[in-house]
């Protein structure tokens, strides 16, 4: 993820939603997805609870013990926010959803105390 960006246009359309987060909260939902869609048989539309949980894989993944820490500078804190990223990216033309699709598939998949500070499993340190 590191030194992606949006074009000037497409940061601005975000930022004048007025959601708050920081541009690489976008770009972060944005990765996971891709990082969902790797895992699948095939690519295919995903649900709300599918994105959330590969939001969290893809942030121990990506910080490990520090997962929980940057998605909240980035103004996530909860399963809600993957859920108000993923309609402004809509919202700008980044991504499309099925008519069924709503905000409220994202809301309270998983608590982040619960999958971040108590399900992180320590890999050790090599060799060790």
């Amino acid at each position: 993820m590191n030194g992606l960006r949006f074009a000037d246009d497409v940061l601005d359309r975000l930022q004048r939603r007025g959601d708050g987060y920081d541009e690489r909260a976008y770009l972060f939902v944005l990765a996971a997805i891709q990082f969902l869609q790797t895992r699948l048989p095939e690519r295919r539309h995903v649900s709300g609870a599918e994105l959330t949980l590969a939001c969290r894989d893809f942030a121990f993944d990506q910080y490990g013990l520090l997962a929980r820490t940057v998605l909240e500078f980035w103004g996530i804190k909860g399963t809600e926010d993957f859920g108000r990223i993923v309609f402004s990216l809509v919202d700008v033309g980044l991504l499309i959803t099925q008519p069924t699709d709503r905000a409220e598939d994202f809301q309270a998949v998983y608590s982040f105390d619960q999958a971040f500070d108590d399900a992180y499993v320590w890999q050790g340190l090599p060799g060790a």
